[in-house]
């Protein structure tokens, strides 16, 4: 399977979906074939920002028909915050959609999951990722402890280093979530990989980039 990326959406993001594809590859002792093309990163935060679905799934157009002209077979958007126009593009996609909301939602289910609490951009945090998920129940952060997070997640998506003063935000709000009543935390932006890749500060995890890059590697 030729697989398409579009990536730098961010750059931590697109780094860890390629890495991982060619981890995966070896281990199977296949012929990685991939594609990557670039979105720019504060033109999709912009475009969050302002709900303008069409004007991303757009750009999303162009950079698949290029995916598709190079001989992918799919498509795969490399950021959680990029679904928020997912179901908008899977209608004009030229290529297959590997739709991350839809895994995460097949694995909550099989797991019997049914609350969760969830780290990421305000609309991804306040839609229960883009109201994708039911029935599971997803609580987000409360009060300013919100907009923190927000505004800790878009720094990072724009770097894709992670400071110390982040790091805290997120663990912080994520042992929040846990006494509002969640049974696990998920990383709802691709980006936050690179926040708890060494530890968990004693959270339970559900990486959804992880969840995401699992399904693309059984397309190999």
């Amino acid at each position: 399977m030729h697989i398409g990326l579009i990536g730098g959406i961010g750059p931590a993001a697109t780094d860890f979906y390629y890495r991982g594809l060619i981890k995966a590859a070896a281990t199977l002792g296949r012929d990685l074939d991939v594609t990557i093309v670039h979105a720019d990163i504060s033109t999709l935060l912009r475009n969050l920002a302002e709900d303008d679905r069409s004007k991303q799934v757009g750009i999303y157009e162009r950079l698949t028909s290029r995916l598709a002209a190079a001989g992918a077979e799919c498509v795969v958007v490399t950021s959680i915050a990029g679904h928020f126009c997912i179901e908008e593009f899977k209608v004009i996609s030229p290529l297959p959609v590997v739709d991350i909301t839809q895994v995460i939602l097949d694995d909550l289910q099989s797991a019997g999951t049914h609350t969760v609490g969830i780290l990421g951009t305000s609309t991804a945090m306040t839609t229960g990722l883009y109201s994708k998920l039911e029935p599971v129940r997803v609580l987000a952060p409360l009060g300013s402890m919100l907009s923190d997070v927000h505004e800790a997640y878009v720094e990072l998506a724009q770097s894709g280093n992670p400071t110390d003063a982040q790091v805290d935000t997120f663990v912080k709000a994520g042992h929040s979530l846990l006494d509002q009543g969640a049974q696990a935390i998920l990383l709802g932006g691709t980006d936050l990989n690179a926040v708890f890749a060494e530890q968990t500060y004693g959270l339970p995890l559900v990486d959804c980039a992880e969840l995401h890059l699992k399904a693309i590697e059984n397309m190999i």
